[in-house]
């Protein structure tokens, strides 16, 4: 019974079949792991993002190193804005717009710098590749509260001159003739005194978890649903065998109906009719 499940064909097929299971468990997992370090961002954002802001302090509160504890954390400090090295992060899109974020370093009083991400500007239309405006900060000191966020990878593509292509610190320290702080940077919460203009502020981050679970338990089901498939094919194929073995026997039993017998019609009813009156 079942013996052609050793078959080099049914073999290859459950091969196959399970190829595909672990590729499908792969796919549930990866959606697992995305869903893992979504919760861990979310649960980032709920215990820093409302906060009171800490006073900027060398070596106790600053930018100079990184830690994923203090994402979203705000910071408070003060200096003044160094805009001739004022930078745009190009191809930054936000609720579904191309445009770029502007950074500018903010010089401290202890000499150092902390380059403060101060919003999103739409692409412009005078000009292809470049805002049409670019909303200056203020003059002189100022205030700035800023949350904590990790610096990016630079990327494998180039720039127009005034822009990166990621925000990138050490690349931007290397533009620069004075100390960077290259851990972190500081995105945007409020700033005083407050321009006329200024780049839109990103608001809060949001908290839905997404549907990397719902697509982890469809991912597993798919995987689950191939063994089934396999299972009923094996099934199919073990009736069609005890049929044909029956037929060749002559003994096809009344309790197993056969697939290949084929009801008599109606001219052939009336013939044997015929037959059996004698006429």
């Amino acid at each position: 019974m079942y013996r052609f499940l050793v078959s080099p064909r049914w073999l290859g097929w459950f091969a196959l079949v399970v190829l595909l299971a672990v590729a499908c468990s792969s796919l549930g997992m990866w959606q697992l792991d995305r869903r893992d370090q979504l919760a861990d961002t979310i649960q980032r954002i709920e215990a820093n993002y409302d906060q009171p802001a800490v006073p900027y302090a060398a070596d106790t509160a600053d930018f100079r190193s990184f830690d994923p504890a203090e994402e979203w954390l705000p910071i408070e400090l003060t200096g003044t804005y160094d805009t001739a090295n004022q930078l745009v992060v190009r191809n930054r899109p936000f609720s579904g717009r191309p445009g770029y974020e502007v950074l500018v370093p903010l010089k401290l009083a202890d000499g150092s710098a902390v380059i403060i991400n101060r919003g999103w500007l739409p692409i412009g239309n005078d000009a292809a590749g470049r805002p049409d405006a670019f909303p200056q900060p203020p003059d002189g000191e100022v205030t700035v509260t800023a949350r904590i966020k990790p610096g990016e990878p630079q990327l494998d593509r180039g720039a127009p001159e005034g822009q990166i292509a990621s925000i990138n610190l050490a690349r931007y320290d290397e533009v620069l003739d004075y100390e960077l702080q290259t851990g972190a940077y500081g995105l945007m919460s409020a700033e005083s005194p407050a321009p006329a203009t200024s780049p839109r502020i990103f608001p809060r981050p949001s908290l839905d978890a997404g549907p990397h679970l719902s697509y982890s338990m469809q991912w597993f089901a798919f995987g689950g649903l191939l063994f089934v498939g396999f299972g009923y094919a094996a099934r199919q194929q073990q009736r069609t065998d005890e049929e044909e073995a029956a037929e060749a026997n002559g003994t096809i039993s009344s309790a197993l109906p056969s697939r290949r017998q084929r009801r008599p019609t109606a001219e052939e009813e009336e013939d044997a009719y015929l037959d059996a009156r004698g006429y």
